[in-house]
């Protein structure tokens, strides 16, 4: 009934659609969540979105150097971009919250989101990224539509819609026939492929539990909810990401959006639903998945984290967040950062503006995982060898 009700909502929208995409990117015009991209006429004056396609996949390259990042206003300062530049990377992850675009108005349109799309798509730090490298990207609340929102969005088609279109997803891409923005890209020859997952945990996600001490350290907005009914991915991506972690790789950047072995905080993360957490460890040691690393950001803030006793290895996640809105730009200067509870966490969080950068020793089978500051300075960093993540 939802798709009914947006191929009928939407239709007239096709051909404004059709028109727009004569500046060569790929669309999908008569795709129901293509046509939702662009309507014939913008509420308020707001134009639509234009697509940000990236620098093409060469899926038989091998990758030595590889971006993580989230988290950038589009309304602010976007130099880092040039220093991600700088990294000459050979892939970029832009893994959510990639715009501010709430839709606070409750249009259907989506005039905010649209709206900034086009502020980032005016941003030449950021296609200078984009055109020299692959992008792949993934949402997080912020640019799904809604605060925290989950797959109780009431217009998730039309903002997968959106998504699908600004990042030129092309034409054939599984994406394009399945809700929900998740996928799955192996790069590289044998010996050194790297398999990138990006998790969508947004669109089939349960509503969380609210906290019953709003603001309390550890419990700020949210609780574990033990209900095994609730879900993280909903049944569909559960059962791709199984055949997923069964391909083979050497090593695999399993991207989710928030955080997956935090502890220490009452923000949403995969600790909010204990029995999907806990599932998730469990397919990836029953699926013999081997070189697993966590790529998260979400938190205005980054870490490094390592979990134990949950797989046949340790587990490893790194968060990177903010790129232009770190959580130290909201504080007191004149009071002292309190660091937050991590029994996962190796060393403190970094609350300045930050990017990830995944840097593979193939000879060496080590891969340095490090957090840089927006100088390009190594904040944290961690160096994994390929052989104990067997």
């Amino acid at each position: 009934m939802m798709k009914l009700k947006w191929k009928l909502l939407l239709a007239g929208a096709a051909a404004a659609l059709a028109a727009c995409a004569s500046n060569g990117a790929e669309t999908g015009a008569t795709d129901y969540r293509a046509a939702a991209a662009v309507e014939p006429e913008q509420p308020d004056g707001i134009i639509a979105a234009q697509p940000m396609p990236s620098a093409p996949l060469d899926e038989s390259k091998t990758l030595t150097r590889i971006i993580f990042a989230s988290c950038a206003q589009q309304n602010e300062d976007q130099s880092i971009w040039d220093r991600i530049a700088a990294e000459n990377p050979d892939l970029t992850l832009y893994i959510g919250d990639n715009v501010y675009g709430d839709v606070r108005s409750e249009d259907p349109a989506l005039p905010e989101l649209k709206a900034a799309y086009m502020r980032l798509a005016s941003s030449e730090p950021f296609a200078r990224v984009r055109s020299m490298a692959p992008m792949l990207t993934m949402w997080d609340d912020h640019d799904y539509g809604m605060n925290d929102a989950g797959g109780e969005y009431e217009y998730k088609e039309a903002s997968e819609a959106l998504f699908e279109y600004v990042w030129a997803v092309p034409e054939g891409d599984p994406r394009r026939s399945r809700p929900g923005v998740y996928g799955s890209w192996t790069v590289g020859e044998d010996g050194k492929r790297v398999q990138i997952i990006m998790l969508d945990t947004r669109f089939f996600r349960s509503e969380l539990k609210p906290t019953d001490e709003y603001g309390v350290p550890g419990k700020e907005r949210y609780i574990p909810d033990s209900d095994p009914s609730k879900t993280m991915l909903g049944e569909a991506q559960w059962a791709w990401l199984a055949e997923e972690l069964q391909k083979p790789a050497d090593l695999r950047l399993l991207v989710s959006s928030v955080q997956v072995i935090s502890e220490g905080h009452g923000w949403e993360a995969w600790k909010m639903l204990p029995a999907e957490r806990a599932r998730l460890y469990k397919l990836i040691t029953e699926t013999d998945a081997n070189g697993v690393i966590m790529l998260t950001g979400d938190r205005h803030s980054a870490a490094l984290y390592r979990k134990e006793g949950v797989n046949d290895y340790p587990l490893f996640e790194a968060t990177s967040s903010s790129l232009n809105l770190p959580l130290r730009a909201w504080l007191d200067p004149n009071r002292p950062f309190e660091q937050e509870p991590g029994p996962n966490r190796l060393g403190d969080m970094v609350i300045d503006a930050n990017y990830g950068l995944i840097e593979i020793d193939w000879e060496k089978g080590a891969i340095e995982v490090t957090i840089r500051g927006a100088d390009g300075e190594t904040l944290l960093g961690e160096v994994l060898n390929l052989s104990a993540l067997q």
